[in-house]
């Protein structure tokens, strides 16, 4: 997605009590508004990368925070309590949307503050939605801490307080300007905060008042934690509410929100692997999961991907989770597609054998599963784009994708014709990055993270004679999905190797054996089947596997005995490993 940065289409001034706040307002006005609040030490410039993406749907107002940027400054800390900043939330919404309510969209003190407006009594009727980024409301966090404390469960309080020992600088008069002061160029912040978010310090958008606001604005820490921490208060709000929470957050750590569903019945709460600035570094999740529920609660269906974050509602784990697989047509293809289905799934499986597909989905089908089949040869790069388009059109973008197809090859390389071994790297490895350059780059763009599970081998880290086709295939697609795994990181979107090992297929009954007559062929084909059959290791076993790789994060995955063995035997001896292929031959 192109990355671009919007010039406010209106700005005005807003009069909150003895304040003025600076409003930038982008898209259409008549559209339903997106209000967006920024923390410490930003301003209104946070959120430049998310609202290009949401300015073309919304009527997207964006303001600086008394105290920051181009609204009015103060150096009282009493004007930093939360009342305060919730009263210029309400202002400024009344200003912009006077008849119709507005949508939140805040991050960090920003979502703190947010947390202080929809739980007054008038925030039914003036705001619609609330999507929290990285930001408590404090009393919760109080009344947690103390409940945790008074039944002995320190752990997860002890977390949190490790991760707000900053706090205690900050609100520290006079020590900060001293000791932070490097932090605080410019430069010297958008680094850091690459660094903590793995993003690129150049997403990172800072205002011209920026070093200002980095000190004044720690008058909000003085002003607020200590008092709600140890005086909770007790605060509701019927307000539709979605958390979005960074596993990899190191200044609020998620425990602090499981009791969240006490004060905000109406929850919805999403999970992904990044860190505290997501406007930074996500800035397609947030565009997404603000519009997806804003139009939600005003009536429209619900996405698969928003009704799995409601919390409280009773789901199977893959409940409301797209699957598509690419070699659906029998092996551990078939066994996959019928193993997330059991688990509420819903299949989107392709082969080249449309009837082979046509027989999983009708398998799915008999579990009481939803299976759709699809014939595509992922060697076939327009055929695959082809391919994702319709799928994603029908039936929406995935959230697990398995690259699955593949062919089996053996015979030495001098008898192999350059047409078969190419064969074998279209296939086994082109049908990968083709279908992660297709499905995996609509599940970046949409930008709400993800799974890709791509099929390697035990091949890929075994070194053998009569299998350089094969094996090479493999070995690229390990080493492929390496790559991809860290450029994708960012997106939340976690890449998994599985090298299953010797299991029993129909890949080996279907294997090509170079430089041998057709009845030779044929002979090893049954021998090798035989003894893979004889293995007793079936391709529902490499399912289960897959599923656990996506359920626990897992990035390689060695399958079988045999597989674990060769993977650590090639990391520990490489230098044996090579000896022993030079001597030995399977084929």
């Amino acid at each position: 997605m192109t990355d671009r940065t919007l010039a406010p289409e209106a700005e005005r001034i807003v009069r909150s009590g003895e304040f003025d706040l600076a409003v930038y307002e982008y898209g259409d006005p008549a559209a339903d508004t997106v209000l967006l609040v920024h923390g410490w030490p930003d301003d209104h410039h946070l959120w430049d990368r998310v609202i290009p993406l949401l300015a073309d749907r919304f009527h997207v107002v964006a303001y600086d925070t008394r105290g920051h940027g181009r609204s009015t400054r103060t150096d009282r800390t009493a004007d930093y309590r939360l009342d305060g900043f919730a009263a210029d939330l309400f202002a400024v919404a009344d200003a912009v949307s006077p008849d119709r309510p507005v949508h939140l969209l805040a991050h960090d003190w920003g979502s703190v503050q947010a947390w202080e407006a929809v739980c007054e009594p008038r925030a039914t009727a003036r705001i619609a939605s609330f999507t929290s980024v990285s930001g408590p409301n404090l009393d919760h966090m109080g009344k947690w801490f103390r409940d945790k404390l008074s039944r002995g469960a320190a752990w997860g309080p002890f977390t949190q307080l490790l991760s707000s020992t900053y706090t205690f600088l900050f609100m520290t008069p006079g020590v900060p300007r001293v000791v932070l002061r490097p932090l605080s160029a410019q430069r010297m912040w958008q680094r850091f905060v690459g660094l903590m978010n793995e993003t690129a310090p150049d997403n990172v958008r800072l205002g011209p008042t920026f070093r200002e606001d980095f000190f004044d604005g720690m008058r909000i820490y003085r002003a607020n934690i200590l008092p709600r921490m140890l005086n909770p208060r007790e605060r509701r709000t019927e307000v539709p509410v979605q958390l979005i929470i960074a596993r990899r957050d190191v200044a609020v750590r998620p425990a602090g929100y499981e009791d969240s569903q006490r004060w905000a019945p109406r929850l919805w709460r999403r999970e992904i692997a990044g860190g505290h600035w997501l406007p930074f570094s996500h800035p397609e999740l947030l565009a997404t999961a603000t519009a997806e529920f804003a139009r939600s609660v005003a009536g429209g269906e619900a996405p698969r991907t928003l009704r799995r974050a409601e919390v409280g509602r009773d789901r199977q784990r893959f409940e409301d989770h797209l699957v598509v697989i690419t070699g659906g047509g029998s092996g551990i293809g078939r066994e996959t597609a019928l193993a997330f289905a059991r688990r509420g799934a819903e299949i989107v499986l392709s082969d080249i054998n449309l009837d082979a597909a046509k027989e999983t989905a009708e398998l799915v089908a008999a579990q009481g599963g939803v299976a759709h089949a699809y014939a595509v040869d992922v060697a076939d790069e327009a055929a695959v784009a082809e391919h994702a388009a319709a799928v994603v059109a029908a039936h929406g973008v995935p959230d697990i994708l398995i690259n699955n197809a593949g062919i089996g090859q053996a015979g030495d390389f001098f008898d192999t014709p350059a047409a078969d071994f190419d064969r074998v790297l279209r296939v086994n490895l082109g049908g990968v990055v083709n279908g992660c350059r297709t499905f995996g780059a609509a599940m970046a763009e949409r930008g709400l993270g993800g799974h890709i599970v791509n099929l390697s081998s035990m091949a890929a880290y075994t070194p053998q004679r009569g299998f350089s086709a094969y094996s090479t295939s493999k070995s690229a697609v390990f080493m492929f999905s390496d790559c991809l795994r860290a450029e994708l990181a960012g997106k939340g979107i976690g890449v998994h190797t599985v090298c299953p090992g010797i299991v029993h297929t129909n890949i080996v009954a279907t294997t090509k054996f170079s430089g041998v007559s057709a009845e030779e062929e044929a002979a090893r084909q049954a021998r090798y089947d035989n003894l893979y059959r004889l293995r007793a290791y079936g391709p529902e076993k490499v399912a289960e596997q897959i599923v656990r790789a996506v359920e626990h994060d897992r990035a390689i995955v060695p399958v079988t005995p045999e597989s674990h063995l060769q993977y650590h035997f090639h990391r520990l001896a490489p230098a044996l490993h090579r000896f022993f292929a030079a001597r030995v031959k399977l084929t």
